[in-house]
């Protein structure tokens, strides 16, 4: 195998040499050689359609060279921006009020961003993990990866003219460090965590005068009034609502060979990633002869593939419900609010002072607290304060502060033979922080689980030790609150956990051989309705309650397709792009009838003004319940629904209420009757009128994006519509609509398997490979998302040679 994959590598770069055969414009397209600096990494990168890099190199080192070389090439301003908060130097470039754009923490502003990395970097925080031996810490594999990515970066660097505007002649634009590249890796694992708390933690000083505490008390929402201390219940609700809410999702279904025309599986993936800075995916080929093969979208900055296929395996994630960090209530030593007692015994914080360098401005140097827990952090979301007094502070907990593996995770996925092999990757790497796992392979079957690094809260814990806080926030939102002055409340360890203070691979929910298994981001219970599972501890998510509309929507989907069997790639192609709104199946008709049966055909706004909405009655009747781009009264209902969701408690909403018994059809029933209704849909017809937007307009002509100044319309909606295809845009009514997608379908593929070498797969990735835009490849497939159309996979040698695309380029270290 490696005798006839070292001959794939010289056939490849003889290619290179056949190229000067060709007829001149075909040689100077099909062969552009790059000889960047010295240092002796190399690797073969063969363009096909869509700008989609397949990279071939000898060893790990040379394929990380090869890919940070491609990425450069498609994303470097995007990728530079990220090393700049990596570095905390967002401030000196950029000013500190600015925002970042949100893909390496929820920082606010870039001073808070700066603080907090200038932080992980004055603690050597990565650079530790990294001397971490394996499996805690990462593999020389994946040091080897991200070393050669770096030095493949910095050579498109050295040898490449910037064209993008957003970065051309930028100073900030520099080479990195294999450091800066695990860093990268770092932040990303502590999304759900640190990097959720990073104002909190970057705003925490201890009270001189009460005045912390007072302030909180007065800027918070969720204080209890004159005592600076939360309020119980308001916290709980901000709390349920904040980790309700998060910026990505996803949809992922693995068919068995029970369900399947030939007996092999099928999976469709489906993340909903954000459209725009560091966390898009880049579409790639990875190939190493004789040890890796393996395409599928990676996440920018990083040197493996997130989700993608090889010759026999398939794999998606969707962002998890588990709850990635607990809070630890601190008991102040009286006469020092730095001082902590642990079973009675004083124990002093940790003070890390942190200095940033500020654009135009003097240095900021604050202090960071920091306890045997973890850091005093004094909110969580702008909503959930959590205020340092005299007597209390909170400490938050992040298990993947001390995650460096998800590489070896997803080198192992790529390295996998069946589903099994992708079980026994996580067990051995346990190096996912927030997503779940689905798999499928040409064997015929199917994985499901919720295999994540949680901090090891069980309920047990919960009950035994937490906080009058911790007893609201726990059930409501996960978010655990554990007393601190307690030696008995640590979280402890299972034997199988590769790092203390974690669950281990034994307590994972996980869904083995299903005719389906599908998650849309609600917790694993209903992976699959037939075979619900439970068992597992609140913080992995809840057991029995009600499912989101796109979770309700997907099940239905996939039990049906499931049920009637015979399934192929194009079946799930189908599914991808049917745009089915199992809100509007719910509602559509209901509002219809009571819009039509208004006295008068006139509703009244919320404004107080009487609105003929009787144009809107025919619209909503005649719908066809997706959101086609060609979809009449699509807009309508979108508008309309968001406006009633919004001001009718979800309790008043539905007739028949949710029953755990029956949790895809529950609840269901519009009550028509609340005046939320038609005051919905007066406002509705107002604003699309006032804009200039007939009722029924093609969704397209409000929903769109702009690329090289054309409108590409966009197919799918949002969130509370449940539709499979999901996007979500900001409205936008003086601009015709909604017309940039903040975040929603990115790297799709529909994979299966026909008993040849080469599976079965299409792909897209819908906002395109490049984000610069003087590349041809910066909206092509943006096109192709708009019309439902997909790339064909070229996973096989024979298919990349026969690219009529083709383009081969040598790169290289070394003269």
């Amino acid at each position: 195998m490696r005798t006839r994959g070292r001959r794939l590598l010289v056939a490849a770069v003889a290619l290179l040499t056949a190229a000067t055969t060709l007829p001149a414009a075909a040689a100077e397209r099909h062969a552009a050689q790059e000889h960047p600096s010295r240092g002796g990494l190399s690797a073969v990168i063969r363009y096909t359609e869509y700008g989609i890099p397949h990279i071939l190199a000898k060893d790990y080192a040379n394929l990380g060279f090869g890919t940070g070389w491609a990425q450069a090439a498609d994303q470097v301003c995007t990728l530079a921006d990220g090393f700049v908060t990596l570095r905390g130097e967002r401030s000196r470039w950029f000013g500190p009020a600015a925002t970042p754009d949100g893909s390496l923490s929820s920082a606010s502003t870039n001073l808070s961003s700066d603080l907090y990395y200038g932080g992980v970097r004055e603690a050597g925080t990565v650079e530790k993990l990294l001397t971490e031996p394996a499996p805690r810490g990462p593999s020389r594999d994946v040091k080897d990866l991200m070393r050669g990515w770096a030095a493949g970066y910095n050579a498109w660097l050295a040898r490449n003219r910037v064209t993008d505007p957003a970065c051309r002649g930028a100073a900030w634009v520099r080479p990195v460090t294999q450091v800066d590249v695990a860093a990268r890796g770092f932040a990303l694992a502590v999304l759900g965590g640190q990097g959720r708390g990073a104002d909190g933690i970057t705003a925490a000083r201890p009270p001189t005068t009460g005045t912390q505490a007072g302030a909180a008390a007065t800027s918070g929402t969720a204080t209890a009034a004159g005592t600076g201390e939360p309020d119980v219940k308001r916290t709980a609700a901000a709390a349920r609502e904040e980790f309700d809410t998060a910026d990505m999702g996803s949809n992922a279904v693995a068919f068995s060979g029970a369900s399947t025309a030939n007996g092999r599986g099928l999976l469709l993936g489906n993340p909903h990633y954000p459209w725009q800075g560091g966390r898009r995916f880049w579409q790639v080929q990875q190939t190493i002869p004789g040890e890796l093969n393996v395409q599928g979208g990676a996440l920018l900055g990083t040197a493996t593939v997130s989700v993608g296929h090889t010759a026999r395996i398939a794999w998606s994630h969707t962002v998890a419900t588990g709850v990635t960090l607990n809070l630890h209530q601190l008991t102040l030593d009286p006469a020092d609010p730095t001082t902590y007692l642990v079973d009675g015994r004083p124990e002093r914080m940790t003070r890390r002072s942190v200095t940033v360098d500020v654009r135009d401005g003097t240095p900021v140097t604050r202090a960071q607290w920091w306890t045997r827990y973890g850091p005093v952090v004094t909110s969580l979301g702008a909503q959930v304060p959590l205020p340092w007094t005299a007597t209390t502070a909170y400490a938050l907990n992040d298990p993947n502060a001390a995650n460096l593996r998800a590489p070896d995770t997803a080198l192992g996925f790529s390295k996998a033979r069946d589903t099994a092999g992708v079980l026994a990757a996580l067990t051995r790497t346990q190096g996912l922080p927030w997503v779940n796992t689905i798999a499928a392979d040409s064997g015929g079957h199917t994985l499901f689980t919720q295999s994540q690094v949680l901090p090891r809260i069980t309920d047990e814990l919960v009950q035994r030790c937490s906080t009058p806080l911790g007893r609201a926030l726990y059930p409501s939102s996960g978010v655990a609150v554990l007393d601190g002055s307690r030696g008995d409340c640590a979280l402890g360890s299972d034997p199988d956990a590769v790092q203390p203070g974690i669950f281990g691979p034994a307590s994972m929910p996980v869904l083995k051989d299903a005719p389906y298994a599908e998650n849309s981001n609600d917790s694993a219970w209903l992976a699959n309705a037939d075979r619900p599972l439970t068992g597992y501890e609140r913080v992995f998510g809840t057991i029995g309650t009600q499912r989101s509309m796109r979770t309700r929507g997907a099940v239905e989907d996939v039990a049906s397709m499931a049920a009637r069997g015979r399934l192929t790639v194009r079946d799930l192609q189908t599914q991808q792009f049917a745009n089915r709104v199992p809100a509007g199946d719910l509602v559509a008709a209901d509002a219809a009838r009571a819009c039509a049966a208004l006295p008068g055909g006139t509703a009244t706004g919320s404004d107080g003004k009487a609105v003929d909405v009787s144009e809107a009655c025919g619209v909503l009747r005649a719908w066809d319940r997706s959101m086609d781009t060609g979809s009449r009264g699509a807009l309508l209902f979108d508008r309309f629904w968001r406006k009633l969701t919004a001001t009718v408690p979800a309790a008043q909403l539905w007739k028949v209420p949710f029953s755990a018994a029956d949790p895809v059809r529950t609840p269901n029933t519009l009550d028509t009757s609340v005046p939320g209704f038609a005051t919905a849909l007066a406002d509705t017809v107002t604003e699309l009128r006032t804009a200039g937007i007939a009722l029924d307009a093609r969704l397209g002509s409000g929903q769109f994006v702009v690329r090289d100044g054309r409108h590409i319309p966009v197919p799918g909606g949002t969130e509370s519509l449940g539709v499979w295809n999901k996007v979500e845009m900001p409205w936008n009514a003086a601009a015709g609509g909604y017309r940039e997608v903040t975040t929603g379908s990115s790297y799709i593929q529909a994979v299966g398997w026909d008993g040849g070498r080469c599976p079965v797969a299409r792909t897209l990735l819908t906002y395109s490979q490049s984000s610069n835009p003087n590349s041809p490849h910066f909206s092509d497939q943006t096109r192709l998302f708009s019309g439902g159309r997909w790339v064909t996979s070229r996973f096989c040698e024979k298919d990349i040679l026969a690219s009529p695309g083709l383009r081969v380029v040598e790169v290289s270290d070394h003269r």
